[in-house]
């Protein structure tokens, strides 16, 4: 037994070489995934000379306001930017994703706001169509290099937030988003016009909230 010691010890010392090294691996491969899975998706600082899309419904379209009072004309003051206004009220996600890709091929925007599914939200309508229809309008955009905003648009309940599917696309498609500004207004009657559209009040907030994404995430 006593001349197998030396050999015992080397075992031994390796084997400790081999656990150790694998211990470092699994915990730098650990590090590595919280790191990925905190980061956050973000935006390219725009030119200055950029164009920014808004594309959607009503709220987009600024229905209760005169069109100067619409978020992109806010939007537009703000940034000093150039804003397009490609809101159609009562627009569905299926008649939306039918106009999308000529909207985005005429303007070659640099940043494109995307609001839309309220009108499928409040006519019961298949709320996954919607959000394939999304998606497509998504996949088309980052295809042609377009940088987004997604902003979701709240469930038909009192006090919800944006529907589930406005999370789980930005998710996917690692989008900047806010699934809170829209329910926030929909709750604050003095920024309403009606049961569903903002005054100048409104709308002017919902410009300084995505003035403010585009700052937090250094598109400005």
């Amino acid at each position: 037994m006593p001349d197998n010691i030396p050999l015992l010890s080397c075992i031994f010392r390796h084997l400790h070489q081999w656990l150790s090294a694998v211990f470092k691996t699994l915990v730098a491969a650990l590090i590595l995934s919280s790191l990925m899975s905190c980061s956050k998706p973000g935006l390219s600082p725009l030119p200055l000379d950029a164009k920014i899309l808004a594309f959607g419904d009503s709220l987009t379209a600024g229905k209760g306001v005169a069109i100067e009072n619409s978020y992109p004309s806010v939007l537009a003051e703000l940034t000093y930017l150039e804003v397009i206004n490609a809101g159609i009220s009562g627009e569905t996600t299926s008649q939306g994703v039918k106009r999308f890709e000529s909207m985005i091929n005429q303007h070659q925007p640099d940043l494109l706001i995307l609001i839309e599914g309220g009108n499928d939200i409040l006519r019961n309508q298949n709320l996954a169509k919607a959000k394939q229809n999304l998606a497509n309008m998504i996949e088309y955009a980052q295809t042609q290099s377009i940088q987004i905003i997604l902003i979701g648009v709240p469930q038909k309940k009192l006090f919800s937030s944006s529907a589930p599917f406005y999370q789980e696309l930005a998710d996917e498609y690692q989008l900047v988003f806010d699934g809170d500004i829209i329910a926030s207004l929909m709750r604050t009657p003095s920024a309403k016009s009606d049961a569903v559209h903002f005054n100048e009040k409104g709308y002017r907030m919902l410009a300084q909230r995505l003035y403010e994404l585009m700052h937090e995430n250094r598109a400005l």
